[in-house]
């Protein structure tokens, strides 16, 4: 079997006032998934428990992110959590706050056979 590449999805993530790297990854993971319906399992003919997915956070603050609290996110498949330097840390006018942007890639692979004709 090979690990074969169906899907690439990407998310945006913030967290304005809370400077919580963990949460603006949760919304760009939450951007990714949410708005797309992805019905990709059943095309292949594959329980979506098979989905293998990766997925990879640009972030200031990699070692911020708890990435466990990622990896619940998804309701199937298995998930694996890579997190990157990347995103931004806006700093606020006039204040020493900042806000937090999250960027997150999520692909979606099954193992298949490749086709032989």
């Amino acid at each position: 079997m090979a690990k074969k590449r169906v899907v690439v999805e990407f998310g945006m993530g913030t967290s304005i006032r809370s400077r919580n790297y963990t949460e603006a990854a949760v919304r760009a993971i939450r951007d990714a998934l949410w708005r797309n319906s992805l019905n990709v399992a059943e095309f292949f003919g594959f329980p979506k428990t098979a989905m293998l997915i990766d997925v990879e956070i640009g972030i200031q603050r990699p070692e911020e992110v708890d990435c466990e609290a990622l990896v619940g996110l998804f309701p199937y498949g298995t998930p694996s959590i890579s997190v990157v330097k990347g995103g931004l840390d806006v700093p606020k006018h006039g204040s020493d706050g900042l806000s937090v942007i999250a960027h997150a890639a999520i692909i979606v692979s099954f193992d298949m056979e490749p086709a032989h004709g």
